[in-house]
Parts: C-alpha cells; sequence; structure tokens
C-alpha cells in the first residue's frame, strides 16, 4: 500500500465518524414521539389505518400482511402483468419479488435487459423504501421493548414505517440522487440509445431511471442495481465522486441508527462501545483484505490480483467497497467478488455469514447486534453465577430461546442449503468451476441469501428452478426468522420491571464488555462455518501458493 491508498481510506471514515453519530442523535429526537402529529393523525385516518400501540403479535402479523401483499404485487408486475422487456420465468419472479421485499436485492437476472424502466420504478424502488423502513421499525419497537416497563405493546408499525421513508429514508434518497445526477448517474424515462461504432456497427446503450433508484439502494442497504455489473457501471458509478459518495451511503445509516439506539435509551457511552466492536471487526477485516489484494499471485508468476476489478476506482476503493457491501448488508459491487483474492474473497463471506451484525442492514444490523449483546451477557452471567441482566431487566430463560433462534435461523439455512447443492445433481451443475472454489461459490450464494445482502461470486449460474426456489426460502428465514423473535423479545422485555443497580453486574459501557463481545462474535462464527471456510477460500489460498491455477 501507499500513502495515498491509506488517505482513502481516512477520506471514507472521516465523514462516518463525524456526521453518522451527530445525524443518529438528531434521528432519536425526531422519531422517538409515541404520538402522531396532526399530518400524521390525518394521514392515517384517510387511509384507514391503525395508529394505536401494538402488541408484538399485532405488530408482526401487519408487518406479515404486507409484505406478502408486496410480494403479489411485485410478482404481477414482472410475471403476471409482464412489465419485463425479456418474460421471466415463474421462479426467477418468485425469487426477484422475495428478493426486494426482503432486503435482500440478490438477482439472478441483468436488471437493464430484463426490467422495462416502469417496472424498475414500481417494483424494485418501491419495495427498497419499504423493506428498508420495516428494518429501522422493527429496531424502533425493540428498543421501546427494553426501555418499556411493565407494558405489553411494542408500538405501532405503521406509524414507524411512515416516519422511517418520510422523515428519514425519502428525503435523504432525494437529496443524494441529485448529487449523483450533477456526477453524471442517468436519470431518464428512455430505455437504450442506439449508436454507431467506429468498426462501423450499430449498437445499443441501455437507459433509465437509474439515479432515483441508485440512491435508496446505497441509503437502504438494499444493494440491487439497474445494470447487471451494479456500480461498475459508468452509467450508475461515472467518477471518483460518485464512488466515494455511494461509498458513503452504504454505511452512513447503519452507523447512525447505532447511535439512536444509544440515545434512545439513554446510554451513548453504550453506543459508543458498540460502534468500537463493530469499528473493531470491520477494520480488521479491511487491513486483511489490503494486504491480501495488494500480494502477487505466484500462479500468474507473481503477477498482482488485476481481474474483475474497475481500475478507474483501483484496489483500495474496490477493498473498501467489498468490505463495506457485505458488512452493512448491503450486496452492492463495483468489482466482481468472485475475482477477489482468495483471502479477501473470504472476508467478504466471513462479514457475511456472521449475520448482519457489523454495522449490518438499516435497522436489522443493530437488532442483530442486540441478539449477540444478550449472548455474551447470558454467558457473563454463567461463568460468575449471578442472573444476568440487560439495562436493568432480567434476561430469562424464555429470552435466550428467542435469542438461539435468531441465530440458528439463518445459520442452519445456510448450510443446510450448502449440504443440499453440493450433493446433488442441480445443485452442483450450476458451479463455474470445481474445487474449493466452486464451494466458495455455492456457500456464498446461501449465505448472501440467508442473511439479506445480495452480492454473489457470479461464476454460480444461480438462475434455475433449485437456486430460484431455495433461495427464495432461504431470504424468507433469514429476514422473517430473525424478525420474529426480535419483536417476541421486545414484548418480553417490555413487559419486565427496571430493578435496581446491582453493582455486581458488568458495566455494558466498559471496554472489557466490548470485549467480551467481540468474542462471542468472533467464536460464534468461527464455530459454526470455519470447516466451510476452511475447505473453500482458505484451502484456495493454499493451493494458489504453491501456484495451482484453480
Amino acid at each position: 500500500m501507499q500513502w495515498k491508498d491509506i488517505l482513502e481510506i481516512l477520506l471514507f471514515a472521516l465523514p462516518l465518524l463525524l456526521l453518522a453519530p451527530r445525524f443518529g442523535y438528531w434521528l432519536a429526537h425526531r422519531l422517538d414521539q409515541e404520538q402522531p402529529t396532526n399530518f400524521e393523525y390525518n394521514f392515517f385516518k384517510f387511509f384507514g389505518f391503525r395508529f394505536g400501540p401494538q402488541t408484538a403479535k399485532e405488530y408482526f402479523k401487519d408487518l406479515l400482511i404486507f409484505h406478502l401483499l408486496g410480494l403479489l404485487a411485485f410478482f404481477l408486475i414482472i410475471y403476471g402483468i409482464r412489465l419485463a422487456t425479456e418474460p421471466m420465468s415463474w421462479h426467477l419472479a418468485l425469487n426477484t419479488a422475495v428478493s426486494f421485499i426482503t432486503n435482500t436485492n440478490w438477482q439472478a437476472y441483468s436488471g437493464e435487459v430484463s426490467l422495462a424502466p416502469l417496472m424498475q420504478m414500481l417494483a424494485p424502488t418501491v419495495q427498497n423504501f419499504l423493506s428498508a423502513a420495516t428494518g429501522m421499525a422493527v429496531m424502533f419497537a425493540l428498543i421501546r421493548g427494553l426501555r418499556n416497563k411493565d407494558s405489553n405493546t411494542v408500538g405501532n408499525y405503521w406509524l414507524d414505517l411512515f416516519r422511517s421513508i418520510g422523515y428519514v429514508l425519502l428525503p435523504l434518497s432525494i437529496f443524494l440522487a441529485f448529487i449523483l445526477m450533477s456526477q453524471g448517474v442517468v436519470q431518464t424515462f428512455d430505455s437504450v440509445i442506439n449508436y454507431v461504432t467506429l468498426e462501423g456497427q450499430h449498437a445499443q446503450l441501455q437507459l433509465g431511471p437509474v439515479a432515483s433508484q441508485l440512491a435508496i439502494k446505497q441509503l437502504g442497504t438494499n444493494g440491487g442495481g439497474h445494470f447487471g455489473v451494479n456500480s461498475a457501471h459508468p452509467f450508475e458509478n461515472p467518477t471518483a465522486l460518485s464512488n466515494y459518495l455511494q461509498l458513503v451511503a452504504i454505511l452512513f445509516l447503519p452507523i447512525a441508527l447505532v447511535f439512536t439506539y444509544g440515545e434512545m435509551l439513554g446510554r451513548r457511552k453504550h453506543a459508543w462501545t458498540i460502534f468500537s466492536v463493530m469499528a473493531s471487526i470491520y477494520g480488521i477485516g479491511i487491513v486483511v483484505s489490503l494486504l491480501a489484494e495488494h500480494s502477487s499471485n505466484p500462479a500468474l508468476q507473481g503477477m498482482p490480483f488485476l481481474e474483475g476489478k474497475e481500475w478507474r476506482f483501483g484496489k483500495t476503493a474496490s477493498i473498501l467497497w467489498s468490505t463495506a457491501t457485505t458488512a452493512a448488508s448491503n450486496g452492492s459491487v463495483n468489482a466482481m467478488h468472485s475475482s477477489l483474492s482468495p483471502i479477501a474473497g473470504m472476508v467478504a463471506l466471513f462479514n457475511i455469514l456472521l449475520g448482519e451484525i457489523i454495522f449490518g442492514g438499516v435497522g436489522a444490523g443493530m437488532y442483530g447486534m442486540v441478539i449477540f449483546i444478550l449472548l455474551t451477557l447470558f454467558l457473563c452471567g454463567l461463568m460468575v453465577g449471578r442472573t444476568p441482566e440487560y439495562l436493568g431487566k432480567k434476561i430469562e430463560a424464555y429470552d435466550m430461546k428467542l435469542v438461539l433462534l435468531a441465530l440458528i435461523a439463518p445459520s442452519c439455512t445456510v448450510l443446510i442449503g450448502t449440504l443440499l447443492s453440493l450433493v446433488t445433481d442441480v445443485g452442483l451443475s450450476s458451479r463455474s468451476t470445481s474445487g474449493p472454489h466452486g464451494l466458495s461459490e455455492v456457500l456464498y450464494a446461501w449465505g448472501s441469501a440467508s442473511n439479506n445482502n445480495g452480492s454473489a461470486f457470479a461464476g454460480l449460474n444461480a438462475n434455475t428452478i433449485f437456486y430460484n426456489v431455495g433461495l427464495s426460502i432461504a431470504m424468507l428465514i433469514g429476514r422473517f426468522g430473525v424478525i420474529f423473535p426480535v419483536l417476541w423479545l421486545a414484548q418480553s422485555f417490555s413487559k419486565k420491571k427496571i430493578l435496581a443497580g446491582n453493582a455486581g453486574q458488568m458495566s455494558i459501557e466498559s471496554w472489557m464488555f466490548g470485549f467480551l463481545l467481540f468474542s462471542i462474535i468472533a467464536i460464534v462464527g468461527a464455530l459454526t462455518f470455519f470447516p466451510s471456510l476452511l475447505l473453500g477460500p482458505v484451502l484456495e489460498h493454499l493451493l494458489m501458493l504453491r501456484a495451482h491455477v484453480m
């Protein structure tokens, strides 16, 4: 690495460290209102929505019905009404619809040739707002549960959804879209431009309403792009400034919401402890990835890893993006992850497999981290023989069952899906290569779907009935299989009384707690996926060192 690479990293980190916490504090004060405003009241009354406090069951029921209706509408638009420029099969349409309603944005198709501009606006862009807002809503429900006492409610889904979109996602997206348009990101209803090449051949360039979709794609940690090559396309990411702005946008809200969480609970120092743990894991991943990418490949006579990267941006920008997009559950790319060095690819994969907790998706990252916080405090309580507490409330057996459900659901889906893919002909036939990289392709696909990331090792042909249906199930489990226990955890804590301070309890603002939280995250990730990572990217790296061509 050179000094300019270090400067690039510092410029990337600066706005996140200076602006995101302040914005998070502002969000807490803007959104933390129990009663609807007059405008909200009239809006809800006009459309017939309930705005009273809801139990976890009522909250989850409204959330689930809303998403099922969104799934049906999305499916009908691209399959039933057939607004796609190229007709989709039923299983691809199902996979695409599930992908966008779960905030995964897994794309087994090429957007610019499969979906017309009108369809891009009606289906993916709308769901980008709704799925991101749902993640924020569930986080707010959890916060209320943690701070309530002797209550049976966790808030109102419709009010949380409305505020998340109207006060946060929509204004920020409009602002970012105009800036991106100034950099050359296209925004038009024209679908193509016809031109003649220097050789005299007639050709076309695909266009569309890209900037409006791109802004919420990054801010909402959605990731699904208008173009097949995502943010490596010059119409989606034309300049160094557009690349920088999108990169910052990926992590801005996930980081800000960490501080929103702390502010709404009255625990700013606790938020900084959580952020420090997240940043430490993320920072280690950046360093390891950069060292791996800046090394040479013995299999190519010592040449560096050049293939699969957009050289308008360079290696460092590609690695910053690959680590950010997998840490934040975003899934967009400006370089092909399958072409990364084995170790850099492993870092991206490991970020995903940890399960949306290194910043994570908008809202989802924070409530995913709370799951690990509760697990850490429970294990610490067992070690010292004390009843574990969090924010003055006891962590009981029922709570730990919900914690384990949230942890096990996506992890089991990844491992079972990978197993089925590796022992069946329909699963194996989609790989572009055998050996350890072929295993990594399959593991990455199931990990990305189950943890709602959406990026891929693109060598895997996922547009088959087996993968389209299987990954759809994985995305649903990864999304709602975590939201369900989180909402019931919120209600469980909401019912409890806040106990008097106990000097024997571990401080959740101390460096010791941060270290233990970091360790539990690393241990759980290592124990769950270490064998798979060892047989995939680690083995590929060792073979590369012996100059084996994979």
